[in-house]
């Protein structure tokens, strides 16, 4: 038996609750999920797991036996790291995080270039608008939109980002275009379930504004506010990159261009400077230097 192997695949079932997710994320059948649990099983001579109908759950033995797999497949890494620091190639699966909007429209582009670059690596990416605890699911690298990063991950900013209040053409036209912040308040507004759901907070040289609006529809991501604003739904504040070529074409205007909601940045997140892969350093590096010519 493969006991690296072994380890990986506990370690994921243990992460997602799920044989079934597992044998997806590794692309292995889910017989050989099993097969490589229950030999894990009979070689430590311990049960690992809880399985029902509807859970997977973590016995005693299988708490120990995760942190010692963790701690083992994080020397692995290392190992792999070290040999390819020998002859300049990337090796192994760096596993990354980001919100769906900008996956879809700056971070799958991205990473295949990236990987052009060195196509020995593997990339997990791992689409969540959530919060997720990077060293419980493993995640090498978080990619996140935010004024205020989580102040226990490193963070890397790797570019600033501003957003946009945007409505189709046809919205306005039968709606009128506000003139001013207040007038917000008797238009339908597409709110970010995160992020200003029913406040939204303007700019304009020295002059702030705080504006409630109503609703009616909200999402936790851009792309579906974009796209909702597209369908003449009303407006939306969406990021200028997601943004941008719709109004270039004219399928969207900008509402009230003189106002401008906060500034954000995008920051490259990881757990800790400590023993960070050289992949990690990497794919940070070249996002670093993509971003910062990028004009969206």
């Amino acid at each position: 038996m493969d006991r690296i192997t072994a380890m990986q695949v506990f370690s994921e079932v243990a992460s997602s609750g799920s044989f079934t997710a597992t044998a997806d994320k590794l692309e292995m059948s889910r017989a050989m999920v099993t097969r490589y649990v229950g030999e894990l099983e009979r070689w430590l001579g311990s049960r690992l797991l809880q399985r029902t109908t509807r859970s997977v759950t973590l016995t005693d033995a299988g708490e120990q036996c995760l942190r010692r797999s963790q701690q083992m497949l994080a020397l692995v890494d290392a190992v792999q790291d070290e040999t390819a620091s020998r002859d300049g190639a990337l090796r192994g699966q760096l596993r990354l995080t980001t919100s769906g909007s900008f996956g879809f429209s700056h971070l799958a582009p991205a990473i295949s270039d990236f990987l052009l670059l060195h196509p020995q690596l593997k990339i997990d990416l791992n689409v969540s608008e959530g919060a997720l605890n990077l060293v419980e699911a493993r995640i090498d690298l978080a990619i996140r939109i935010s004024s205020e990063p989580d102040p226990m991950l490193v963070g890397r900013p790797l570019a600033p980002c501003d957003s946009v209040l945007v409505a189709s053409p046809a919205y306005l036209a039968q709606n009128g275009t506000p003139e001013a912040p207040e007038a917000l308040a008797k238009h339908t507004c597409l709110g970010h379930a995160n992020v200003g759901r029913s406040v939204w907070q303007l700019s304009r040289g020295s002059e702030s504004t705080q504006v409630s609006v109503s609703s009616q529809f909200s999402a936790n991501d851009s792309t579906i506010l974009m796209h909702a604003a597209l369908a003449d739904g009303g407006i939306a504040m969406v990021p200028r990159f997601l943004a941008s070529p719709s109004l270039a074409t004219g399928a969207l205007v900008q509402v009230l261009p003189e106002w401008t909601p906060p500034v954000m940045q995008i920051y490259a997140l990881y757990p800790s400077r400590r023993n960070l892969s050289l992949a990690v350093r990497a794919m940070v590096d070249f996002l670093v230097i993509r971003f910062s010519v990028l004009r969206w």
